[in-house]
Parts: C-alpha cells; structure tokens; sequence
C-alpha cells in the first residue's frame, strides 16, 4: 500500500515537534490531521506542494505549509514537494513558466545575451514578469489538478490490486472443505 511506502519516507510528527528552531509552530506541526496518509490527504498535499512549487515568489515552503493547513492534507509532503524548484532546476521549469506564459499571451519570447549578469536580469525581470507570472499560474493549477488526479488513481489501482491479491491468497489457503458423503444404507 502507497501509505507504508510514504511513511517510511516522513518524519515523526513528535521529532519535529521537539526541535527548538520549530517550538514557535509546534501547536501546529501536532495537529493530527496535517499528518495523515489518505488517499485524498496526500493527493491535495500533491496538489498544494506542485502549485507551490511553480510560483515564482520566495518563501514557497511558507505557502505550501499555509495551504497545507488550509486544504488539511499532509504537511510534510507539501512541503517536501516544494523541492521539485532547487537551484539546479529552478531556471529550467520558470523558463518553461516563461515560454507559455509568452505562448498564451502571444508575444515573441526574449533571447538571453551571450552574457547574463545581474543588472541584465533585474531589467528584464520588470518586463517579462507579466508574462512569467500568467505561465507560472497556468501551469501550477494544470499540474496541480494532474497531480490530484494521477495519485489518487495510482492510489486506488494499488489498493484494488492488494484487495485481489490478498483475496487470492485466502483462496489458495483455504483447505478445500467438502461435504460428508451421506449414503442411505
């Protein structure tokens, strides 16, 4: 089952708890509800992290723990989502952000120079963030609603198929019982 494989994965709720560095929102953390494995708690913690993940704003942790409280799906899944934009693919993913934010809004898509530096960033950034924010919310909510979708389909497949296997197991253990022979002397 998919929760025995997340819950091997997931810290205790209890460790964290006990952190000095996160004693400020252990009331929070010890809720119980933003620590269960369901299918549809884990599915809106898909949804959450995902979304959070594709806008380009700071503190995306912050906004994945907020959304996590809000929906009451798993934290921590949300906000380890939330690591899908690190440093290595962060350009990458904001700049297919850019490319159909550019494509929905039909503007031509700015080519870098051989040489990017800081200055050429902070210019560009004031013209291309329309754009850049139009694709990065496009493409949050498409993959978010994906994400829902596709766990909990994968989620019930993988339960249906542990309920026929466990059947199947019950069936083959079973001794086969067979009714007395009554014969009429």
């Amino acid at each position: 089952m998919p929760r025995r494989l997340l819950q091997r994965y997931l810290p205790h709720p209890d460790a964290l708890r006990r952190r000095r560095s996160l004693r400020v929102v252990s009331h929070l953390i010890g809720n119980p509800s933003l620590w269960v494995l369901t299918r549809r708690s884990v599915a809106n913690a898909f949804s959450v992290g995902l979304f959070s993940a594709l806008l380009p704003i700071p503190f995306q942790m912050l906004v994945a723990a907020f959304g996590a409280w809000l929906v009451r799906c798993n934290l921590p899944l949300s906000i380890g989502l939330v690591w899908i934009t690190n440093p290595l693919t962060m350009p990458l993913i904001f700049y297919g952000n850019y490319r159909l934010g550019a494509w929905l809004l039909d503007m031509p898509v700015r080519q870098a120079p051989e040489r990017i530096s800081t200055r050429w960033i902070a210019e560009q950034l004031v013209e291309i963030l329309p754009t850049l924010a139009l694709g990065s919310l496009v493409a949050a909510v498409a993959i978010a609603a994906l994400a829902n979708l596709a766990i909990r389909l994968v989620w019930r497949w993988q339960v249906s198929r542990s309920w026929k296997a466990r059947a199947r197991r019950r069936r083959h253990q079973r001794p086969d019982v067979r009714e007395p022979d009554v014969r009429e002397e």
